[in-house]
C-alpha cells in the first residue's frame, strides 16, 4: 500500500476507535521485548490464533514509551470492540485476549511502572537470544532504516557509553521526553535482560512474566507455542505457520576479538537468565 494512503487509512480507523473507545478492549497480555529477538515472529504466530485479537492498526502501539501523552483513551482506541470479543467468547467458551508488542517497552525505563498502573493483571511474554547477536543484528537493522549513521558496528558500540549518558536520568526527568539514542543506539546495553527483568518484575508479579528463549523458539516452534497458550490460559485451536519476519542481512562477519569481548561482558547477566528460563540460556551451551 502506497505510504501515504496507509496513513490515510490509519488516520480514520483510528478517528473511529476514538469514536468508540467506551466500547473497546484493553491488552490482557503484551509482548514487551527484547527488540531483534522474535519478537516479530511470534507476534504473527499468536495472531493466527481466534481468541488473540491484535490492534487494529499496527503490532506495536508504543504507548507507554513514546506516547504516553496522548491518554489511555487514546490507546484504548487501537484495540478491538467488546462485541467482537463477546461473539467470539460465545463461539469457542473462552474469553478472547486483546494484545500487542512493543519492544522497546522493557527497556525504556518509565514502562513497567506505566504498564503496572495502567493495565493491572496484564501478563508479559520476554523473548531473549544471544545479546552478541541481538547487538549486531540492531546495528543492521538501524542503520537500514536511517536512524544510526555509524556503519561500524565496532564504533558504535565504542560510542554507546557516551551516546546514552545521562539519556535514562533525562527520560525519568521529563516523562514525555524521547530520546533518540536511547531507542536507537543502545546495542550492548539493551542485550543486558536480567538488568530489565529485574525492574519489570519490581512492579509486575513474577508469575505474570514469561521469559523465552529465542533460540528454543526458532529452534523448536511448536512446543514453545504451546507454552505461552498454557501461560495465557488458552486452549490450542488450529496449527499456526510459523515464519522468520525482520530477518536482516548482514553486511560482514564480526571480528572475532569484538565478538569475544562481548561474549565475555554478557556472562555474568546471561546466568542471571537461568532462573528465569529454567536451563541454562541456549548460547552458552
Amino acid at each position: 500500500m502506497n505510504p501515504t494512503v496507509k496513513r490515510s487509512a490509519h488516520a480514520v480507523s483510528h478517528t473511529a476507535g476514538r469514536l468508540t473507545v467506551g466500547g473497546r478492549l484493553l491488552p490482557s497480555f503484551l509482548i514487551v521485548g527484547a527488540q531483534r529477538c522474535g519478537t516479530t515472529s511470534l507476534y504473527r504466530a499468536l495472531a493466527q490464533h481466534p481468541l488473540v485479537l491484535k490492534p487494529v492498526l499496527r503490532k506495536g502501539v508504543h504507548y507507554f514509551d513514546t506516547a504516553y501523552d496522548k491518554g489511555l483513551s487514546w490507546y484504548r482506541a487501537h484495540f478491538p470492540l467488546r462485541a467482537r470479543a463477546a461473539r467470539l467468547h460465545r463461539r469457542y467458551g473462552t474469553r478472547p485476549l486483546a494484545f500487542e508488542s512493543s519492544p522497546y517497552y522493557m527497556f525504556h525505563p518509565l514502562s513497567p511502572y506505566r504498564l503496572a498502573r495502567d493495565l493491572p493483571g496484564a501478563k508479559m511474554i520476554v523473548l531473549v537470544r544471544d545479546p552478541v547477536e541481538r547487538a549486531y543484528s540492531a546495528h543492521a537493522h538501524e542503520v537500514a532504516r536511517g536512524f544510526e549513521t555509524e556503519r561500524s558496528f565496532a564504533r558504535a558500540v565504542e560510542l554507546e557509553p557516551s551516546r546514552l549518558a545521562g539519556e535514562i536520568e533525562r527520560l525519568c526527568e521529563e516523562p514525555y521526553g524521547h530520546s533518540h539514542a536511547h531507542r536507537h543506539h543502545a546495542y550492548v546495553a539493551r542485550g543486558q535482560y536480567a538488568e530489565q527483568l529485574a525492574r519489570l518484575e519490581s512492579v509486575v508479579a513474577r508469575r505474570r512474566i514469561l521469559v523465552i528463549d529465542s533460540g528454543r523458539f526458532f529452534a523448536t516452534p511448536e512446543p514453545v507455542y504451546d507454552q505461552v497458550l498454557e501461560f495465557l490460559g488458552l486452549p490450542r485451536l488450529g496449527d499456526p505457520v510459523f515464519e522468520r519476519h525482520n530477518a536482516r542481512p548482514r553486511p560482514a562477519e564480526m571480528p572475532r576479538s569484538l565478538r569475544e569481548e562481548l561474549s565475555e561482558h554478557f556472562v555474568p547477566w546471561d546466568l542471571k537468565l537461568c532462573d528465569w528460563l529454567g536451563d541454562v540460556p541456549s548460547w552458552r551451551r
